[in-house]
């Protein structure tokens, strides 16, 4: 360092002026081992007890209890076996335990013509294959041409419906006359249960006529059990005017009557117990004149022994000081909403009390309604505890907090229910695209709902969108029309005024309305009613205005037998819904496979309007305009 920088004498300089400025230096502190060996470094000894006495307190360490682990443990439950089944609107039946939930409630009836036409030919191909092949082989041409696929006719106006998509149309076509028509014979068996396989066909030899004799119950029993659909003297759970399904189960009470589950608005495609709530209102279903009224059934009390098992799941805190869990489980990475409640009890319980909880593992069987009563447990200190579920007082009513617990309907002020509800559904469902599919949408504008047919079914079995199947549809009755104008073609009107006078707009064929009505003995409640839009035809000098119907099975509900369809107001909010049919498998835990046609419903993307208006002035388009 140079000599002017270097102070000699430090007194000096505090007592005389400052010269010089200041210089601050910084060593890092690090330790300096004296040998090679890190083993007694790494171990950060802590050689004052007292403070690691005092680092415990502050953990928390020293507010444990003498609580000891459970090592036994027997619960005492309380069960019975739902035994009736009842649709709303329908007979109450014993409860199927051998089919799932889900396909007695959802199944549907298949529809075999839509307006005289034939919805499905798959189908009916399908039907007179399986017939064939029960028959000898001598009969078959016979059946043939007693229940033939017809040739569609271009010309007649009844099978438009056919003869306007030109895949259709070649479906009809490619089998007509070389295959059989199998729904036809099946609807005829069914239609009275006197009538023969072997009626009207006078060829049949004794040999086949008793063969065909013989197999007509089981061909219809096969398509039965091939698709499962509702018994007509039960009822369907489908309910039109609501767009969703309605039904109830019961259980014995243990006395002269039944506890009834109702599930009033079930739509969602996935049936389970929150679809259910109690009705205390009813003290059993309705049963038929020709069922058995319900007897005295007795309640069933099983206790059952357990070695308790600690609960194990990846990333759940570690029981050890300083140990790391490992990072299979992120739950910084779980990003609950506001509305997640279920989500942030999972998160606490993986990160509060994970280690406080054991499993009881209890077989339940399907079907059944159970009530744990209470448990017993005991732990390493050989003391026994009996615990009951919380909230299972009635002094606990008004401050009570639940979750996943059935509700009851109408009563607010009762103790919690503590019902375990097991249902016989399945995890998984097969869907097929949809058959059809309908979104219904509010116009404030037209001061109506509209009922979109977005997926019309084809007569072949296949679907087709359905402002395309309407546009091909009306294409099809318009060269009709042409092709039946008798005389000159009409000579265009020559429009003298630059503009005229419309009194209402058109919507495409496939938009079916639906206009408030009052109900009957009401001024204020309304209901929407299906309506009908006038088809107007092209070069039609005296139009009658035939009205456009809808061509899905949903929408024609009571149309075929002249009965309005009506929808409640409240079922269309203003986001719309979505309503559609889809074919469903499922393979039960006897390894039979279930087939049934069932309906959904969701949510819509908002309002829309249609374009449809009234007394407008449109230009005319003339050269003085």
């Amino acid at each position: 360092m140079s000599d002017k920088l270097t102070i000699r004498n430090i007194n000096a300089v505090f007592n005389s002026e400052l010269l010089f400025p200041t210089l601050t230096r910084y060593n890092r502190l690090e330790s300096r081992p004296r040998t090679d060996n890190f083993q007694r470094a790494m171990r950060a000894e802590v050689r004052d007890a007292l403070w690691m006495l005092c680092k415990q307190w502050q953990m928390g360490e020293f507010l444990g209890d003498d609580a000891g682990s459970p090592v036994a443990a027997k619960i005492h439950v309380e069960g019975q076996r739902i035994t009736k089944y009842q649709p709303v609107g329908g007979s109450a039946r014993a409860f199927d335990n051998d089919t799932p939930l889900e396909a007695i409630v959802e199944r549907r009836d298949i529809s075999w013509a839509i307006g005289g036409v034939p919805v499905s030919l798959d189908l009916r191909l399908q039907m007179g294959r399986r017939w064939l092949k029960l028959m000898p082989a001598g009969a078959g041409d016979k059946f043939k041409a007693q229940y033939p696929i017809l040739q569609p006719d271009s010309t007649n106006k009844d099978q438009a419906a056919i003869c306007a998509h030109a895949e259709v149309w070649q479906q009809f076509q490619a089998v007509a006359g070389r295959a059989m028509d199998g729904a036809t014979l099946y609807l005829y068996l069914k239609a009275d249960p006197g009538h023969l396989a072997s009626d009207s066909i006078a060829t049949l030899t004794a040999a086949e006529k008793l063969a065909a004799d013989t197999e007509g119950p089981k061909f219809v029993a096969w398509f039965e059990k091939l698709y499962l659909q509702p018994q007509a003297e039960q009822g369907d759970a489908w309910q039109p005017s609501r767009l969703e399904y309605q039904f109830s189960c019961s259980v014995p009470d243990g006395g002269d009557g039944d506890k009834v589950l109702a599930a009033e608005e079930y739509y969602q495609g996935r049936l389970d117990w929150y679809n259910f709530d109690w009705d205390t209102s009813r003290t059993g279903l309705d049963v038929g004149d020709q069922q058995t009224p319900p007897q005295p059934v007795e309640k069933k009390y099983t206790t059952q022994s357990f070695i308790p098992t600690p609960v194990r799941f990846n990333g759940m805190p570690d029981t050890r000081w300083w140990a790391f869990e490992d990072g299979k489980t992120n739950f910084g990475d779980i990003k609950p909403g506001t509305t997640d409640l279920a989500k942030l009890l999972l998160i606490e319980f993986g990160l509060v009390y994970a280690n406080d909880w054991f499993i009881l593992p209890y077989t339940v069987p399907s079907g059944s309604v159970l009530n744990i009563k209470g448990l017993s447990v005991t732990n390493t200190f050989g003391e026994r505890f009996w615990i009951e579920a919380a909230g299972s007082g009635s002094d606990q009513a008004w401050q009570r907090w639940a979750m996943y617990s059935l509700n009851i309907k109408g009563q607010a002020d009762e103790p919690a229910d503590l019902t375990l509800l097991v249902l016989p559904t399945v995890p998984k469902i097969q869907e097929s695209p949809p058959l059809e599919q309908i979104a219904f949408i509010r116009d404030e504008t037209a001061n109506m709902v509209w009922g979109i047919e977005n997926t019309i079914p084809m007569a072949s079995g296949w679907t087709r969108a359905g402002n395309i199947a309407a546009a091909e549809y009306h294409q099809q009755l318009q060269m009709l029309h042409d092709q039946a104008v008798i005389g000159p073609a009409p000579v265009p009107i020559e429009w003298k005024a630059a503009f005229r006078y419309e009194l209402m707009t058109t919507v495409p064929e496939n938009w079916i309305p639906f206009v408030p009505q009052h109900i009957p003995g009401d001024n204020r409640q309304i209901q929407l009613r299906r309506a009908a839009m006038p088809r107007l035809l092209n070069n039609d000098p005296e139009p009658n205005y035939e009205r456009v119907r809808p061509r899905t099975v949903m929408l024609r509900q009571g149309l075929d037998a002249k009965q309005p369809f009506f929808i409640y107001e409240e079922e269309v909010p203003r986001s719309g819904m979505h309503v559609s049919q889809t074919f469903q498998r499922t393979r039960w835990n006897n390894g039979q496979v279930f087939i049934w046609i069932g309906a959904q419903k969701a949510t819509g993307r908002g309002e829309g309007h249609s374009g449809l208006a009234y007394d407008q002035i449109v230009s005319t388009g003339s050269k003085d305009s």
